[in-house]
């Protein structure tokens, strides 16, 4: 399972991303509403481009251009994509969704278009991916400011899919956790171990096995993003005995190292069966093959 804070998909990352998803390198994704809103946009065809940290903001404000640390993009395009997400959202169901089977039919719809993207690639590989923070982002905005206010009934089920998520360890033999940054997705990916042992109480469980993290952040502030594995093994959320790595680097230098490294050993590690998931209303966790 794959933790994806922050905004990594401005920083370059979109394609390495997708290059996991199309191998089935991961199984399930947990990201922040920034990397998604941002797959949208370069999936419709809009950019992120190179700018500078010096630059002045309040000129960048006048000519539109907002401004994440050396990324720049377009305010008026940014604002193409948000009518894009509310014109698919007014069109679904009037229901409540969990994020995951939002994304999931987000990527569907944007299947016919020539860019590829994390959501499109997701849809069409079966890996499901959760949002649970996704009102703190753009996709929130689109929502709450571009729909007609006939149209904003739309509501996500937050706690259905935290149960859905706690299959993920009910039925798994174990269960391995890379974290790219930290935040929400970290903390979401570690809390359903606690959340399925307090579902099943009979059912023992030990955490998870493997773990990985690439951050820069240090853990003596006491923020969860900069925690340690060793600190989530007092919550149950990680193994006594895992096996698990911190890799204190900046995420857009680390993981295209290690994802090439990966694609040089492609052959040697390409997996003989993965698991397969229902993406539809109700969700459903299935053999593997």
């Amino acid at each position: 399972m794959f933790g994806l804070a922050g905004a990594m998909v401005p920083a370059g990352m979109r394609k390495i991303m997708v290059y996991l998803i199309e191998n089935r390198l991961i199984d399930c994704i947990v990201t922040t509403g920034a990397n998604i809103f941002h797959d949208c946009h370069e999936t419709l065809g809009y950019h992120h481009f190179i700018g500078a940290v010096d630059v002045g903001d309040e000129k960048l404000h006048e000519l539109k251009i907002d401004r994440i640390y050396d990324t720049f993009a377009k305010d008026e395009e940014f604002g193409k994509t948000d009518r894009y997400i509310a014109e698919f959202a007014a069109k679904l169901d009037n229901r409540p969704y969990t994020t995951r089977e939002f994304l999931y039919l987000l990527g569907r719809r944007m299947s016919d278009l020539p860019e590829q993207g994390v959501l499109k690639a997701a849809s069409k590989a079966g890996v499901p991916i959760y949002c649970p923070a996704i009102a703190d982002s753009s996709i929130g905005i689109a929502l709450a400011a571009c729909m007609k206010p006939e149209e904003r009934k739309f509501t996500f089920d937050l706690v259905t899919e935290l149960s859905e998520m706690a299959q993920f360890a009910l039925k798994s033999a174990s269960t391995a956790v890379i974290f790219v940054g930290g935040g929400t997705p970290k903390n979401y990916l570690q809390q359903l171990q606690v959340t399925a042992g307090i579902m099943e109480p009979d059912v023992e469980l030990e955490g998870h096995r493997y773990a990985i993290q690439f951050t820069t952040d240090s853990p003596q502030w006491g923020g969860l993003s900069g925690c340690t594995f060793k600190e989530g093994k007092s919550w149950g959320k990680i193994s006594h005995d895992a096996r698990a790595v911190h890799c204190f680097c900046d995420a857009t230098i680390a993981l295209p190292i290690v994802v090439s490294a990966l694609a040089d050993r492609a052959d040697e590690l390409r997996r003989r069966s993965v698991p397969r998931f229902d993406l539809g209303p109700k969700f459903g966790i299935y053999p593997r093959g």
